[in-house]
């Protein structure tokens, strides 16, 4: 760890810098990843230098936007210390001093594209989808058949979207009806249509899978699990990946991937997922959001309580361009608040799962509160309508969405490394929706 003054003198690349780079930039900044340039070498380093001291003391990377001063503390954190700062601005200054190669810390070494390694099951959408260059955003739901002849615990997902310029977000689950398939069927192209969550079946109810597999969005890391908590693929399950697509005035093609890494050790509670979100009219209505138009900092707000002692895993911000700030606070029984993230300043282009360090009791009757702002003003740069418009509701990267997506295990469970029960969640929505109406 670097401190105040670790460095001798002035700091060279190959004894300061090249490790300050290995630790932070490079698993983006490397050939086949998000980041738009490599940080592998000197040369590259050199070219980049005063971006990099430009980036790097205005925090705006390594990409993190969870307060570090309330909410957390979370796992993994990119927050490079004051010292490192200073560190890249000297060696800026100092004109980037090469130094000596004997002094370099070995090369990083990547045993594959995944970054935690090859997946203990990769599975790829079997056939690429085409997107027209002119039209809405398309959601569309693959189904691919795992091939698990027994159910297996999952300790870490990581996707790798087939297309990076047209995949809007990834989100997956699992079904063992055989329900999936038959809509899947009924679509000629890959996959099947959808305008939210999996589809609806015949008789008009929305379709949901057994169980959760997480997501994607820009700049999000794997999901990685710690020791004892996981989520579950039963056998012969098949595998569902809802691809949102944005169009980018050209076609297109993707077929996007999920990895998959097994527990080798015993699971004893499964990670569950909860949503956050303002008021729904109905228990299948949209939740409702009405942007005005010019309003720079209209306020969202949404709450969430807790019907058993749970921990609190990780939990997930999610808004679209007109995010502007977003804030989750847990509010116990007995009146204490406890902030569990602030992100200041939203950044579409990097969402992430914010892994707590130690996870968060959350005992039963707590409500989690969530308040958030957008910006639909003219000054907003990253607002998609000039002139803003009223902006509500929806799936379209142009409409809007505030969701904080929790990620918990219930305390009451221990499953013993033995599959969970299969849960009904139409039947859950509707428990939970007559209990929300008899308070």
């Amino acid at each position: 760890m670097l401190g105040t003054h670790a460095w001798a003198g002035t700091p060279t690349y190959h004894r300061d810098v090249e490790p300050l780079l290995q630790k932070h930039c490079q698993d983006c900044h490397r050939p086949g990843q998000v980041a738009p340039f490599s940080l592998l070498t000197y040369e590259q380093a050199r070219k980049r230098a005063s971006d990099l001291q430009t980036v790097t003391e205005s925090r705006l990377m390594p990409p993190w936007h969870a307060s570090s001063k309330e909410g957390g503390p979370f796992r993994d954190a990119r927050v490079l210390s004051d010292a490192e700062i200073k560190l890249l601005a000297d060696w800026v200054e100092a004109d980037c001093p090469a130094g000596e190669p004997r002094d370099a810390p070995p090369a990083r070494v990547w045993s594959s594209d995944w970054a935690l390694g090859k997946p203990d099951l990769e599975l790829k959408v079997k056939e690429a989808y085409t997107l027209g260059a002119a039209g809405p955003d398309e959601l569309r739901v693959f189904v691919i058949p795992a091939g698990l002849t027994e159910g297996r615990w999952i300790r870490a997902i990581d996707f790798r979207p087939g297309n990076p310029r047209i995949v809007h977000h990834i989100l997956s689950g699992y079904d063992i009806t055989g329900r999936a398939r038959e809509l899947d069927a009924e679509d000629p192209s890959p996959g099947y249509a959808t305008f939210g969550g999996y589809g609806r079946l015949k008789n008009g109810f929305p379709f949901f899978p057994q169980g959760s597999l997480g997501g994607w969005a820009p700049g999000k890391n794997p999901i990685v699990m710690r020791e004892g908590v996981g989520r579950f693929l039963p056998a012969k399950a098949d595998v569902l990946l809802q691809v949102h697509y944005h169009r980018d005035g050209k076609v297109e093609t993707d077929a996007s991937t999920i990895g998959l890494y097994f527990s080798r050790t015993p699971v004893d509670k499964l990670v569950r997922g909860a949503l956050v979100t303002p008021p729904r009219p109905g228990l299948f209505s949209r939740p409702v959001l009405r942007i005005p138009a010019g309003d720079a900092n209209h306020e969202v707000t949404g709450e969430w309580t807790a019907r058993a002692d749970i921990h609190l895993q990780a939990v997930v911000p999610h808004m679209h361009w007109l995010g502007k700030d977003f804030l989750l606070t847990a509010v116990y029984p007995d009146g204490v608040k406890r902030t569990l993230i602030k992100v200041d300043r939203w950044d579409f282009n990097w969402q992430d799962s914010y892994d707590y360090d130690t996870p968060v009791a959350i005992p039963r009757g707590t409500k989690i509160e969530m308040v958030a702002h957008f910006d639909n003003s003219r000054a907003n740069p990253n607002n998609p309508s000039n002139p803003p418009k009223l902006v509500t509701w929806g799936e379209q990267t142009t409409d809007e969405m505030c969701i904080g997506f929790l990620h918990y295990t219930r305390d009451s469970e221990h499953l013993g490394n033995q599959a969970p029960p299969v849960e009904n969640r139409l039947e859950m929505l509707k428990k939970a929706a007559a209990a929300r109406k008899g308070r």
